[in-house]
């Protein structure tokens, strides 16, 4: 059940049997020369709506912007601030929350946007319990990085080992192959990848790392891999969102 194809009656109904809801958060970032921009994104949308149809869930828009200001050197990159992603987060978990959302469910295809969405969490609670909302404490958050699920994580060791990589991943550009198959890249990869490096600023980072890979093979990636991450992922992100929705 997707938030933006329901009405507000579907959603006050459902309501009554549920407060759990499934919020998918990506970036708009390079993902290398084969990489989509969207990738982030469209992987957690993908597996959000997957877990959404598993467990019953209503599932909201996808932020499709995140924090990836190391990235804005290379072209068609959108980065929010830290603080205005913080900012994004508050405003919607407090419309959320006075509808009557309690259980906030966040499936992320970002690394970088952890640390922010923590502090996010943070600020929203403080936020809430000084609104005279009635149920400010007792909502909750919890962060799922499709990216990072054990099963997932072993199906990539086994297909990749370490030309995995941290970003612009073969698993990454799997999932986009199988979800887009009319938008498969192709381009030549060079042998030699950086890896390793600190992140630091943009230019910095595209300095050490010149193609926007990150000890990453993606030339590895195929559709039918993609759908073995897709499932995989569904499977772990639904019991975990069961396990959270149904947990004090």
């Amino acid at each position: 059940m997707l938030l933006h194809l329901s009405t507000w009656l579907e959603v006050e109904a459902y309501l009554t049997r549920s407060t759990g809801l499934i919020i998918p958060i990506g970036s708009t970032e390079q993902h290398g020369p084969t990489g989509l921009i969207g990738t982030d994104a469209i992987c957690a949308e993908a597996i959000a709506c997957g877990v959404g149809d598993a467990s019953q869930a209503i599932v909201a828009p996808t932020i499709n912007v995140g924090m990836a200001l190391h990235h804005t050197a290379f072209p068609g990159t959108i980065s929010l601030r830290p603080s205005t992603l913080i900012l994004v987060i508050q405003d919607y978990l407090t419309s959320l929350a006075t509808a009557g959302f309690t259980k906030f469910f966040f499936i992320n295809g970002h690394g970088g946007n952890m640390a922010t969405l923590k502090a996010a969490f943070a600020e929203t609670y403080d936020h809430l319990a000084r609104m005279p909302m009635g149920q400010g404490d007792r909502v909750q958050c919890r962060l799922a990085n499709w990216f990072m699920c054990s099963s997932v994580y072993q199906l990539a060791q086994e297909l990749y080992g370490n030309q995995e990589g941290s970003h612009a991943t073969p698993s990454e550009v799997a999932l986009t192959q199988f979800i887009y198959p009319d938008a498969i890249k192709q381009a030549e990869l060079s042998a030699e990848v950086a890896s390793g490096h600190p992140i630091y600023s943009a230019a910095d980072f595209r300095r050490r790392y010149p193609d926007g890979r990150m000890g990453s093979n993606p030339a590895l990636a195929t559709p039918e891999h993609g759908k073995q991450f897709y499932e995989r992922a569904v499977k772990e992100l639904t019991n975990q969102y069961l396990e959270f929705l149904n947990a004090e």
